[in-house]
């Protein structure tokens, strides 16, 4: 390499650096004369009031924070319930794992006077009759006709009370071949 080739950059960035650091003495000087009469002052932190827990004056009442307030209000809620309850001991059926959405009720059958439903869940079929349990709602079926089969569910509300309703899963229409 020739040695004009290196000292044209070495020149170059020397006249740069001496020029950069003549800005920096100018802006430095002017910052310092901006702010000679300038003088930092912050705040002092507000004073925190230090915490003083109430007393319980009542003694008389239950205490609302306390265990004994929750005892008592279950206390009070299975007194009052209305006794339906379902029967969590008894085993499950297998169409109780199953959405009452789910089911399809595709026909009916009958047998020495008694009427079974045909019911279709995934790719299965079962045969249901009054007695049997269906959905996830503790359903009970009630009564079977040819197009549909009513059931009574138990369901709990928010409040932990079991309330009673009837259900219904209609026959579905398939089309079929001519």
């Amino acid at each position: 390499m020739k040695p004009r080739a290196i000292l044209i950059p070495v020149l170059s960035a020397a006249l740069l650096a001496a020029c950069a650091g003549e800005e920096q003495q100018e802006l430095r000087a002017e910052l310092a004369t901006m702010t000679k009469d300038v003088r930092g002052r912050v705040d002092p932190l507000p004073v925190v009031k230090p915490y003083e827990p109430v007393p319980y004056t009542a003694f008389d009442q239950p205490d609302p924070f306390g265990p004994t307030k929750i005892v008592l209000a279950t206390k009070e809620k299975q007194t009052a319930s209305s006794g339906l309850q379902p029967d969590l001991d008894r085993p499950k059926e297998p169409l109780e794992a199953y959405p009452l959405e789910s089911l399809k009720m595709v026909g009916t059958l009958g047998q020495k006077k008694q009427t079974f439903a045909v019911i279709k869940a995934d790719a299965s079929l079962y045969r249901v009759r009054p007695g049997n349990y269906l959905g996830q709602n503790y359903g009970v079926i009630t009564r079977i006709t040819d197009s549909e089969i009513i059931l009574r569910e138990l369901i709990q509300d928010s409040g932990g009370d079991w309330a009673e309703r009837t259900s219904t899963l209609l026959l579905q229409e398939t089309g079929g071949s001519k």
